[in-house]
């Protein structure tokens, strides 16, 4: 009698799990954060409850998130951005100074400024491929350099420590329609931010999971020599990656200039630190190679409930940084854990 053999398989091949799958997802995290602080401060402050609200929470959120997509990005790659926070105020400067001090059209400040932002991240990308030097250093450099640079160029073209206001010159009404209005949807008053936020991280996403570039930047950021023996354009990919950063900063900083009339040159210190929590809260490992561009927004959300939830429940705003650091050490721990338990499937 004839023994029928049962059908070969293929070791190789593993079937997992739906919930195996969501949680090797590097952004899982932040969506559990989003919903538990929703939850808490949904229970804790009333104000939080009201639809009206639902606008001011994401104006919050997507300043924090058009920066966040872009540096997730660079951390993804492999690299950070310490004067990402200055460079949001030299771009707004640069466009307010450049048009008031040669009588320029709002508009052609505006372009300039997207040259010089570009210039800065291109430049950051160029020092760290020819100095060889870790980006925390070039970009530390950076960030003193453009804080500098903020403050002594506003003092020689204004005499004072903000630029002059640029409300009464030609293009003014336009520019601001572009990157500071806003439009209403049922009692939602929505900032044009958060459109751009929206559009920020599904081309990001798009980028970083859909296209050839996406596998480069895991691939710069996991191991660039490996990648580089395999034919990535390492030093491309970075360069642009920085530069991306510097795009971040200028829309950001457009935003700044057109929706508070003037840019204070002292402003944005220590915002790099926020976006780059953002980041870590949403996947990003701090050693590259792993992370999630939906994440980042997810983390820019939690930023931007906990700092309107926490006024609107009362509470003392003063534990809001405290808060912030637990955060990215929960984060950190959180993402590592992930990234093993994903490897080991």
């Amino acid at each position: 009698m004839a023994v029928v053999a049962p059908p070969s398989t293929d070791d190789r091949v593993t079937h997992r799990s739906v919930t195996a799958t969501l949680l090797s997802r590097p952004e899982i995290g932040a969506l559990l954060g989003v919903i538990i602080i929703a939850v808490i401060f949904l229970a804790a402050a009333p104000a939080f409850r009201s639809v009206d609200n639902i606008g001011t929470i994401l104006y919050g959120s997507s300043t924090i998130g058009l920066m966040a997509v872009p540096v997730a990005l660079l951390m993804i790659g492999g690299e950070f951005d310490l004067s990402a926070g200055v460079a949001v105020t030299t771009s707004g400067l640069a466009a307010a100074l450049l048009s008031w001090n040669f009588g320029l059209n709002v508009w052609l400040g505006v372009f300039l400024a997207l040259l010089i932002s570009l210039a800065i991240g291109a430049f950051n990308g160029w020092l760290l491929h020819a100095t060889g030097l870790p980006s925390f250093l070039v970009t530390l450099g950076t960030f003193f350099v453009l804080q500098g640079v903020n403050l002594a160029v506003t003092r020689l073209v204004t005499g004072g420590v903000s630029s002059n206001t640029i409300s009464d010159m030609q293009g003014w009404n336009s520019a601001k329609a572009v990157f500071a209005s806003s439009l209403k949807i049922g009692p939602v008053d929505l900032s044009i931010t958060v459109l751009y936020w929206v559009l920020f991280t599904i081309v990001g996403g798009y980028l970083l999971l859909r296209t050839r570039a996406g596998n480069w930047i895991f691939a710069a950021g996991g191991d660039a020599a490996a990648a580089r023996a395999v034919g990535v354009p390492v030093t491309r990919t970075k360069v642009l990656l920085f530069m991306g950063v510097g795009f971040g900063a200028w829309l950001t900083g457009m935003h700044m200039l057109f929706n508070y009339n003037n840019v204070q040159s002292g402003a944005g210190i220590g915002n790099e630190f926020i976006y780059i929590i953002a980041a870590v809260i949403g996947g990003c490992l701090l050693s590259g190679g792993y992370g999630s561009v939906v994440g980042a927004s997810l983390g820019a959300l939690i930023f931007g409930m906990t700092q309107l939830g926490i006024s609107y429940a009362g509470w003392n705003p003063d534990w809001f940084k405290t808060f912030l650091g637990a955060m990215l050490l929960f984060a950190c721990v959180a993402n590592v854990y992930v990234k093993k338990k994903a490897d080991q499937r």
